[in-house]
């Protein structure tokens, strides 16, 4: 079984995010990047199949050059070989083009991801690839099992918990609970030296053109004084909630 894993390249969510050009472009200064969390939990699902059932996994991003240590992380976590589309990852449209190119020439039976990442938070990408590809999909996957030519996934729906029966080729977008968080591998140090030496191509990008464009970024407004009232001045409080919070 061939397994492709995507992965985006994200900020680490400790770091100070700012914001250049009048607010129309990321401050990549000083900000540590990481595997993006729910890809990484989707990769540790595959790391999974490849020790049970003897699967080869490669992982997969689109960017420039800078995304190279995130895949290099991959790779020394275990994952086989690495794949980069040598583009700016300009729009979800785009990414989900990019991906499903890599997927159609490499001939994979299961494409892993996280359900979105956590710097756009989009979640467009994975039901976008499985469109493009023509992969059966499931999103939001909380638990998968991959035998012959099946998967059985569960998945979160509202109220409770989805059991799906499906056949690949499949893009499964997982989140915690397709393995939790004590299953997560670091990286040792012999995998660091191992993925030194795995195969990491660079491909060119298919031409494709964005259908969005980011216009402006804006932080969240700054948290406002915190007003303490006396528990028996029940005037005071809905006077707040109504004329200062304007929730009543």
């Amino acid at each position: 079984m061939k397994i492709l894993v995507c992965i985006s390249h994200v900020p680490d969510t400790t770091s100070k995010i700012n914001f250049t050009e009048n607010d129309t472009k990321f401050d990549t200064n000083g900000v540590q990047f990481v595997i993006n969390p729910l890809d990484e939990f989707s990769l540790t699902r595959a790391m999974w199949f490849k020790e049970k059932q003897g699967a080869s996994v490669t992982v997969v991003t689109v960017g420039n050059i800078a995304v190279e240590p995130t895949l290099r992380k991959a790779l020394a976590i275990g994952a086989d070989d690495a794949i980069r589309v040598d583009a700016e990852a300009t729009d979800g449209f785009f990414v989900a083009k990019q991906l499903a190119e890599v997927i159609d020439s490499g001939g994979y039976d299961l494409v892993l991801a996280g359900k979105e990442s956590i710097d756009y938070n989009g979640g467009m990408v994975p039901g976008m690839v499985s469109e493009l590809c023509g992969f059966n999909f499931v999103n939001a996957c909380i638990g998968l099992e991959v035998n012959d030519n099946g998967f059985v996934a569960q998945r979160e729906i509202d109220g409770g918990k989805e059991t799906l029966e499906g056949q690949l080729p499949a893009v499964i977008a997982g989140q915690k609970g397709i393995v939790e968080e004590k299953d997560l591998r670091i990286p040792n140090m012999r995998g660091i030296m191992m993925a030194r030496k795995k195969p990491l191509q660079v491909l060119a990008p298919v031409e494709v053109s964005a259908i969005t464009r980011t216009e402006k970024f804006e932080k969240p407004a700054a948290k406002g004084e915190c007003k303490m009232v006396d528990a028996g001045d029940l005037d005071q409080l809905i006077d707040l909630l109504h004329n200062e919070a304007k929730v009543l």
